[in-house]
């Protein structure tokens, strides 16, 4: 049977991915921060998951988590799900660096360094990497700077890997979901408050309130993570995986409208839906 190892597996995309591969047949190595989280997805999905603990910020815990792969896949790895992420929100001009760089090492350096730590077993297995962006690595918003900068980054490297990895037999995909009703916003809804200095009100005054409708609206519309999930084992199950899976109606609304409408016009649109 076919082993996949999935970052972020606590909650959201991840566990569900994980559920879905586990019900298919799959050997899941599900990375989790807390022993907690590892226990309740066992309990879900049966012997087929496997926790593992795998902070994806940290080096030695990913050095672990390859060797737990070579334990319980000596052939090689069939699946490499990167999924782990979060979401740090403001206007450019107010944020703290430490935050963007925060928003780097998880959302576009861990992938790279987790994808390097399992290439040789994803090698001998001529497995699959699957790299979870968003439509927020094709299409921008005011106000969520850092994530969008983060997933535009982790766009080129899927890119990149896709055809570096052709000679190796490798296939890579970017996952691009819209809106998916997910933890993620809720858990860093704290990571999106910022002080607006008094000389910057009429700037920036109204963000707060807005960005807050917005994560309303995220979590009110969001399609369920079991979506994405369906969309990825379609992917891993696919004789030839394709180089991006666009997941909702709003990721497909918001991808047309940028490529049809001149960019400043585009900018326009997006800028009264979020109530600029």
């Amino acid at each position: 049977m076919p082993t996949a190892l999935i970052t972020g597996a606590s909650t959201g995309i991840g566990r569900a991915t994980a559920l879905r591969l586990a019900a298919s047949g799959w050997t899941v190595l599900a990375g989790v921060r807390k022993t907690a989280d590892g226990e309740a997805l066992s309990a879900a999905g049966g012997e087929r998951v496997l926790p593992v603990e795998l902070d994806v910020t940290d080096a030695a815990q990913i050095a672990r988590a390859a060797e737990r792969v070579r334990e319980i896949a000596p052939a090689g790895l069939d699946a490499l799900i990167n999924n782990a992420g979060t979401a740090v929100g403001g206007p450019l001009e107010l944020l703290a660096m430490d935050d963007l760089r925060r928003q780097f090492d998880v959302n576009f350096f861990a992938h790279v360094a987790v994808t390097q730590a399992l290439i040789g077993a994803l090698r001998r297995a001529r497995g699959r990497i699957v790299l979870i962006s968003s439509v927020g690595g094709l299409v921008s918003t005011p106000y969520m700077g850092p994530y969008h900068a983060s997933k535009y980054a982790l766009e080129a490297a899927g890119n990149v890997l896709r055809m570096e990895l052709a000679r190796s037999h490798v296939q890579v995909a970017l996952v691009e979901p819209g809106s998916v009703a997910t933890p993620i916003w809720e858990k860093n809804r704290g990571q999106t408050d910022f002080a607006v200095p008094e000389e910057l009100r009429e700037q920036y005054g109204h963000v707060p309130a807005a960005m807050a409708k917005a994560l309303n609206d995220t979590a009110r519309r969001g399609i369920p993570p079991e979506r994405v999930a369906q969309t990825i084992e379609r992917a891993l199950s696919a004789r030839r995986m394709r180089a991006r899976y666009i997941v909702g109606a709003d990721a497909h609304v918001m991808v047309w409208a940028s490529r049809l409408l001149p960019d400043l016009v585009f900018d326009r649109v997006v800028r009264r839906a979020v109530g600029d």
